[in-house]
């Protein structure tokens, strides 16, 4: 059942008027940008934001600091996620060619300041839409911190701050504008810790027992591993340390670890093969291996009910309009890139994906096994932006993000909406989460229970 256009326009209407708030506080976190776990002025203001639109908001959740919850309303609960870190390394002001801020070592270039003020926007303007139609329904705002390799969300999913919703939405920015249901890969990290026996390395090497070693024995055995997994798996490996002095048999080396496959099973088998690897290695260079694990992430699950309702609503939304300085800004931005795509298509909604494998992972997926899910990108970079670049630190402090940002702020509040108005497309949904899961499902994080890596 299609929400009622009327509806609609409301819900559009008040993302549109919530608008330059949106892009007051994206701004204030841009120029701020904070790592993951460190987020601390990010979550601060994004939480006075919503206690000023009268929601409910409880800090520190799951155990983590600089995460939220937000609520406001009553009945079917519809949670919007809003990630908030930063990138080391991107430090970039907002022209179109390279521009280093002085003194600035990381910038947004996951867009994720606009990720999360578009999810607040589209929670105020659900909200207000639920007060004027008496519609029943909460909506939840998740401020989930350190997408970026710290899987913020599955300690709050862990912590089961997601098991009682009915559906999660999120979007990302982009350079084109579309909803995808498509799977990512599972993905489990390690810390690998050789302890050895330091000595001279040239007056009684034999009392020494090399970490170093160590690692590059595991190194090697992981890089014969990769002809032997099934197909589809990534294992990925650096040495952060092997000694300080040639003359001087190291007795701490460290290697860090990563696998990647789209069935989490599969990831978490290699990852117990990898792991008896480095007892392997130890046990061949006389050392002793400590791995840690230090994340792990469900794939995607998609969910195609979702994603054809939030279509269905993304199609009518208004269109981006750009003005003659956004497409001045953007052609120039552009003489940087090779092969740029042409920038007529920033008002049009790319195809449907459903379904295809992704290579890439996100903590977002732990949350698509315990509720249906639905994601959209919009247009907030200028066309031929790739994510972790330069290029989208630049375009997410201009009206260009500004405008997008609202587009995906009215998508998701809309689809929230749909949903609500239509308790029927909740339950169809649940049943195709329920399906894809298979029978007898029950979630068990791939990062085990370890600890959130908070900084001191």
């Amino acid at each position: 059942m299609p929400l009622s256009s009327a509806d609609r326009q409301v819900i559009f209407d008040a993302v549109a008027d919530f608008g330059p708030q949106m892009s007051a506080l994206a701004r204030r976190i841009w120029a701020a940008p904070e790592l993951a776990f460190h987020e601390v002025r990010t979550s601060a203001d994004m939480c006075a934001v919503l206690e000023a639109e009268g929601f409910d908001v409880t800090r520190g959740v799951a155990g983590l600091p600089t995460a939220f919850v937000a609520t406001r309303g009553s009945g079917p609960a519809i949670g919007l996620l809003a990630e908030m870190d930063a990138l080391p390394g991107f430090s970039q002001d907002a022209a179109p060619r390279r521009s280093p801020i002085p003194g600035q070592d990381t910038g947004h270039a996951c867009g994720h300041h606009l990720f999360g003020s578009a999810a607040i926007g589209a929670g105020v303007a659900l909200a207000q839409w639920l007060d004027q139609t008496g519609t029943p329904g909460q909506v939840r705002v998740y401020g989930t911190p350190a997408e970026e390799g710290g899987a913020g969300k599955v300690y709050m999913a862990r912590a089961g701050l997601f098991d009682d919703l009915a559906l999660a939405l999120h979007w990302h920015p982009d350079d084109h504008n579309r909803v995808w249901q498509s799977a990512s890969l599972a993905s489990i990290g390690a810390r690998v810790m050789f302890h050895g026996r330091t000595s001279h390395a040239a007056q009684a090497p034999h009392e020494g027992r090399s970490a170093l070693h160590g690692v590059e024995a595991f190194h090697h055995m992981a890089a014969l591993m990769r002809e032997v997994v099934p197909q589809g798996t990534y294992i990925h490996y650096v040495m952060r340390q092997g000694g300080l002095a040639p003359n001087v048999i190291p007795d701490l080396a460290e290697s860090h670890v990563g696998i990647r496959h789209p069935d989490p099973r599969v990831a978490q088998e290699v990852f117990d093969r990898l792991a008896r690897a480095a007892e392997g290695a130890a046990l061949g260079t006389g050392t002793r291996a400590e791995v840690t694990r230090t994340g792990g992430v469900y794939p995607i699950l998609p969910n195609d009910m979702v994603g054809r309702v939030m279509l269905a609503n993304m199609a009518l939304a208004p269109a981006i309009e750009w003005d003659e300085a956004d497409r001045a800004y953007a052609a120039e931005m552009q003489q940087s890139m090779d092969a740029p795509p042409p920038l007529d298509g920033i008002d049009r909604l790319g195809p449907y994906n459903f379904g295809t494998q992704g290579a890439f992972s996100t903590d977002v997926g732990d949350v698509s096994w315990l509720v249906p899910c639905g994601a959209l990108g919009t247009v907030t970079w200028v066309p031929g932006t790739r994510p972790h670049t330069w290029q989208a630190v630049a375009a997410g402090a201009t009206p260009i993000a500004d405008k997008g940002m609202v587009l995906a702020a009215q998508g998701l509040a809309a689809t929230a909406a749909n949903f609500l108005a239509a308790p029927e497309l909740l339950a169809r949904a649940r049943t195709e989460l329920e399906a894809a899961r298979g029978p007898g499902f029950t979630y068990r994080p791939l990062l085990g229970d370890a600890p959130p890596p908070i900084p001191a």
